[in-house]
Protein backbone atom coordinates (compact mmCIF):
# COMPACT_ATOMS: atom_id res chain seq x y z
CA UNK A 1 0.00 0.00 0.00
CA UNK A 2 1.42 3.17 -1.15
CA UNK A 3 -0.04 7.01 -0.17
CA UNK A 4 0.17 10.32 -0.62
CA UNK A 5 -1.86 13.74 0.76
CA UNK A 6 -2.30 16.02 -2.14
CA UNK A 7 -3.15 18.90 0.15
CA UNK A 8 -3.91 19.67 3.43
CA UNK A 9 -4.68 22.58 5.38
CA UNK A 10 -7.87 24.91 5.97
CA UNK A 11 -7.81 25.67 2.00
CA UNK A 12 -8.36 22.19 1.04
CA UNK A 13 -7.61 18.25 1.90
CA UNK A 14 -7.46 15.68 -0.22
CA UNK A 15 -4.98 12.07 0.20
CA UNK A 16 -4.25 9.63 -2.52
CA UNK A 17 -4.04 5.93 -1.26
CA UNK A 18 -3.47 3.05 -3.66
CA UNK A 19 -2.74 -0.58 -3.34
CA UNK A 20 -1.80 -3.40 -5.98
CA UNK A 21 -5.82 -3.34 -7.70
CA UNK A 22 -7.28 -0.54 -5.98
CA UNK A 23 -6.95 3.56 -6.04
CA UNK A 24 -8.98 6.08 -4.17
CA UNK A 25 -9.21 9.63 -2.80
CA UNK A 26 -9.72 10.34 0.61
CA UNK A 27 -11.70 13.68 0.58
CA UNK A 28 -11.82 16.65 -2.11
CA UNK A 29 -11.46 19.64 -1.08
CA UNK A 30 -9.64 21.46 -4.06
CA UNK A 31 -11.30 22.04 -7.19
CA UNK A 32 -12.13 18.91 -9.87
CA UNK A 33 -9.32 20.67 -11.72
CA UNK A 34 -6.18 20.91 -8.92
CA UNK A 35 -6.98 17.26 -7.91
CA UNK A 36 -6.35 15.70 -11.36
CA UNK A 37 -2.83 17.92 -11.53
CA UNK A 38 -2.20 16.84 -7.96
CA UNK A 39 -2.61 13.31 -9.13
CA UNK A 40 -0.93 14.23 -12.14
CA UNK A 41 2.20 15.57 -10.61
CA UNK A 42 2.46 11.88 -8.12
CA UNK A 43 2.33 10.26 -12.00
CA UNK A 44 -1.12 9.11 -10.95
CA UNK A 45 -3.85 8.83 -13.73
CA UNK A 46 -7.10 10.24 -12.83
CA UNK A 47 -9.03 8.12 -14.96
CA UNK A 48 -7.38 4.88 -12.77
CA UNK A 49 -9.43 5.69 -9.64
CA UNK A 50 -11.64 3.69 -8.55
CA UNK A 51 -13.77 5.40 -5.71
CA UNK A 52 -13.68 8.67 -3.17
CA UNK A 53 -14.11 8.65 0.14
CA UNK A 54 -15.42 11.55 2.00
CA UNK A 55 -14.96 11.65 6.07
CA UNK A 56 -16.88 14.76 6.61
CA UNK A 57 -19.23 18.04 5.11
CA UNK A 58 -16.69 20.76 5.55
CA UNK A 59 -16.22 22.50 2.28
CA UNK A 60 -12.68 21.80 2.55
CA UNK A 61 -12.74 18.47 2.17
CA UNK A 62 -15.60 18.21 -0.02
CA UNK A 63 -16.03 21.09 -2.56
CA UNK A 64 -13.66 19.12 -5.75
CA UNK A 65 -15.63 15.72 -4.82
CA UNK A 66 -18.97 16.29 -6.94
CA UNK A 67 -17.21 17.70 -9.95
CA UNK A 68 -14.72 15.11 -9.70
CA UNK A 69 -17.29 12.46 -9.35
CA UNK A 70 -19.01 13.30 -12.41
CA UNK A 71 -16.16 13.27 -14.60
CA UNK A 72 -14.32 9.70 -14.31
CA UNK A 73 -18.01 8.27 -12.92
CA UNK A 74 -16.75 7.35 -9.73
CA UNK A 75 -18.80 6.09 -6.88
CA UNK A 76 -18.35 8.07 -3.82
CA UNK A 77 -18.70 6.36 -0.55
CA UNK A 78 -20.30 8.88 2.44
CA UNK A 79 -22.69 8.59 5.15
CA UNK A 80 -25.87 9.48 5.10
CA UNK A 81 -25.91 12.51 7.24
CA UNK A 82 -22.13 14.35 6.07
CA UNK A 83 -24.66 13.48 2.39
CA UNK A 84 -27.76 15.47 3.31
CA UNK A 85 -25.25 18.08 5.43
CA UNK A 86 -23.13 18.32 2.16
CA UNK A 87 -25.56 18.26 -0.36
CA UNK A 88 -25.48 21.63 -1.38
CA UNK A 89 -21.66 22.05 -2.28
CA UNK A 90 -21.60 17.96 -3.45
CA UNK A 91 -24.52 19.04 -5.88
CA UNK A 92 -25.42 15.59 -7.81
CA UNK A 93 -22.71 12.27 -7.42
CA UNK A 94 -22.66 10.19 -9.98
CA UNK A 95 -22.58 7.03 -7.45
CA UNK A 96 -23.35 7.67 -3.90
CA UNK A 97 -22.47 4.57 -1.80
CA UNK A 98 -23.73 5.15 1.58
CA UNK A 99 -22.29 3.78 4.80
CA UNK A 100 -22.45 3.94 8.29
CA UNK A 101 -19.77 5.40 10.77
CA UNK A 102 -18.20 1.91 12.19
CA UNK A 103 -18.57 -0.06 8.98
CA UNK A 104 -15.87 -1.81 7.27
CA UNK A 105 -15.96 -1.21 3.51
CA UNK A 106 -14.06 -2.89 0.93
CA UNK A 107 -12.93 -1.55 -2.30
CA UNK A 108 -11.21 -4.96 -4.00
CA UNK A 109 -8.07 -5.48 -1.95
CA UNK A 110 -8.61 -2.35 0.11
CA UNK A 111 -10.52 -2.49 3.45
CA UNK A 112 -11.64 0.74 4.86
CA UNK A 113 -12.37 0.36 8.48
CA UNK A 114 -14.39 4.13 9.53
CA UNK A 115 -14.92 5.14 13.14
CA UNK A 116 -16.01 7.85 15.34
CA UNK A 117 -14.44 11.19 15.94
CA UNK A 118 -14.95 14.76 17.05
CA UNK A 119 -15.30 17.62 15.33
CA UNK A 120 -18.21 20.00 14.74
CA UNK A 121 -19.54 18.26 11.44
CA UNK A 122 -22.56 16.64 11.04
CA UNK A 123 -21.04 12.61 11.49
CA UNK A 124 -17.59 12.45 10.80
CA UNK A 125 -15.36 9.53 10.19
CA UNK A 126 -11.60 8.69 10.81
CA UNK A 127 -10.31 6.00 8.57
CA UNK A 128 -8.11 3.04 8.84
CA UNK A 129 -7.03 1.55 5.25
CA UNK A 130 -5.77 -2.31 5.41
CA UNK A 131 -4.28 -4.42 2.71
CA UNK A 132 -2.20 -7.63 2.99
CA UNK A 133 -1.41 -6.69 6.65
CA UNK A 134 -0.39 -3.06 6.00
CA UNK A 135 -2.32 -0.32 7.82
CA UNK A 136 -2.67 3.04 7.19
CA UNK A 137 -4.69 5.87 9.61
CA UNK A 138 -5.50 8.89 8.49
CA UNK A 139 -7.31 10.82 11.83
CA UNK A 140 -7.52 14.74 10.99
CA UNK A 141 -9.86 17.41 11.88
CA UNK A 142 -9.95 15.90 15.38
CA UNK A 143 -11.06 18.35 18.55
CA UNK A 144 -9.93 15.73 21.41
CA UNK A 145 -8.56 11.63 21.13
CA UNK A 146 -10.59 9.17 22.66
CA UNK A 147 -10.63 5.53 23.06
CA UNK A 148 -12.24 4.53 19.80
CA UNK A 149 -9.91 6.61 18.13
CA UNK A 150 -6.51 5.00 19.38
CA UNK A 151 -8.10 1.33 19.65
CA UNK A 152 -8.30 1.69 15.90
CA UNK A 153 -5.08 3.64 15.19
CA UNK A 154 -2.32 2.23 17.39
CA UNK A 155 -1.75 -0.92 15.31
CA UNK A 156 -1.00 1.38 11.89
CA UNK A 157 2.49 1.29 10.20
CA UNK A 158 1.62 4.88 8.27
CA UNK A 159 -0.40 7.50 10.29
CA UNK A 160 -1.90 10.98 8.67
CA UNK A 161 -2.24 13.14 11.96
CA UNK A 162 -3.59 16.36 12.50
CA UNK A 163 -0.96 18.94 14.42
CA UNK A 164 -3.01 22.21 13.56
CA UNK A 165 -2.26 24.73 15.78
CA UNK A 166 0.16 25.99 18.40
CA UNK A 167 -1.87 27.10 21.77
CA UNK A 168 0.50 30.25 22.00
CA UNK A 169 -0.34 31.27 18.82
CA UNK A 170 -3.83 30.62 18.51
CA UNK A 171 -4.48 32.57 21.94
CA UNK A 172 -2.35 34.87 20.37
CA UNK A 173 -3.35 35.31 16.52
CA UNK A 174 -6.01 37.15 14.20
CA UNK A 175 -8.72 35.01 14.51
CA UNK A 176 -11.95 36.30 16.22
CA UNK A 177 -12.46 35.03 19.83
CA UNK A 178 -14.99 32.70 19.06
CA UNK A 179 -13.28 30.96 15.93
CA UNK A 180 -10.47 30.58 18.26
CA UNK A 181 -12.55 29.37 20.85
CA UNK A 182 -14.20 26.75 18.05
CA UNK A 183 -10.57 25.51 16.76
CA UNK A 184 -9.50 24.62 20.99
CA UNK A 185 -12.93 22.73 22.04
CA UNK A 186 -13.35 19.93 22.30
CA UNK A 187 -14.57 19.31 18.65
CA UNK A 188 -12.39 21.58 16.96
CA UNK A 189 -8.83 20.80 16.37
CA UNK A 190 -5.55 18.92 17.73
CA UNK A 191 -2.93 21.56 18.92
CA UNK A 192 0.73 20.39 18.29
CA UNK A 193 0.65 19.52 22.69
CA UNK A 194 -2.44 17.40 22.04
CA UNK A 195 -1.53 15.69 18.96
CA UNK A 196 2.38 14.95 20.63
CA UNK A 197 0.46 12.95 23.20
CA UNK A 198 -1.90 11.05 21.18
CA UNK A 199 1.71 9.86 19.56
CA UNK A 200 3.03 8.72 22.83
CA UNK A 201 -0.34 6.94 23.59
CA UNK A 202 -0.11 4.88 20.25
CA UNK A 203 3.65 4.48 18.74
CA UNK A 204 5.57 0.93 18.62
CA UNK A 205 7.71 -0.74 16.89
CA UNK A 206 6.46 -0.77 13.59
CA UNK A 207 4.82 2.69 13.18
CA UNK A 208 7.06 3.74 10.64
CA UNK A 209 6.02 6.80 8.95
CA UNK A 210 4.44 9.86 11.08
CA UNK A 211 2.86 12.44 7.94
CA UNK A 212 1.79 15.54 10.11
CA UNK A 213 -1.81 17.46 8.26
CA UNK A 214 -3.90 20.38 8.70
CA UNK A 215 -0.90 22.52 10.18
CA UNK A 216 -2.85 26.09 10.12
CA UNK A 217 -0.44 28.66 8.59
CA UNK A 218 -1.72 31.35 10.92
CA UNK A 219 -1.92 29.26 14.04
CA UNK A 220 1.17 27.11 13.85
CA UNK A 221 4.44 26.76 12.72
CA UNK A 222 5.80 23.33 10.76
CA UNK A 223 9.11 23.29 12.81
CA UNK A 224 7.38 23.60 15.88
CA UNK A 225 4.96 20.99 14.51
CA UNK A 226 8.25 18.77 13.76
CA UNK A 227 9.75 19.00 17.00
CA UNK A 228 6.81 18.70 18.97
CA UNK A 229 6.08 15.29 16.64
CA UNK A 230 10.03 13.93 16.98
CA UNK A 231 10.25 14.84 20.91
CA UNK A 232 6.79 12.68 21.57
CA UNK A 233 8.30 9.82 19.41
CA UNK A 234 11.51 10.16 21.10
CA UNK A 235 10.23 10.16 24.41
CA UNK A 236 8.32 6.88 24.05
CA UNK A 237 11.49 4.80 22.47
CA UNK A 238 10.30 5.77 18.77
CA UNK A 239 12.68 8.11 17.44
CA UNK A 240 13.25 5.82 13.91
CA UNK A 241 10.14 6.76 13.13
CA UNK A 242 9.86 8.79 9.72
CA UNK A 243 8.35 12.09 10.25
CA UNK A 244 6.67 14.14 7.47
CA UNK A 245 5.31 17.64 6.63
CA UNK A 246 2.07 18.00 4.93
CA UNK A 247 1.07 20.93 2.50
CA UNK A 248 -1.31 22.99 1.76
CA UNK A 249 0.06 24.42 -1.92
CA UNK A 250 1.39 21.02 -3.18
CA UNK A 251 1.81 17.01 -2.71
CA UNK A 252 3.87 15.21 -0.87
CA UNK A 253 6.07 12.21 -2.75
CA UNK A 254 3.99 8.88 -2.43
CA UNK A 255 5.36 7.09 0.37
CA UNK A 256 4.93 3.03 0.93
CA UNK A 257 3.15 2.12 4.31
Amino acid sequence: MRFSVLASGSSGNACYVETDHTKIIIDAGLSGRELTRRLEHIEVDPKALDALVITHEHSDHIKGAGPLSRRLDLPVYINGATLKKGMKVLGNIARPVPLRTGQTVAIHDLSIETFTKCHDAADPMGLVLASNGQRLGIITDLGRSTHVVEDHIKSCQALVIEFNHDERMLAQGPYPLELKRRIKGADGHLSNRQAGQLLRNIAHDDLNVVVLAHISDKNNDPEMAYAEASKALKACGHQSTKVLLSHQDRPIPILDV
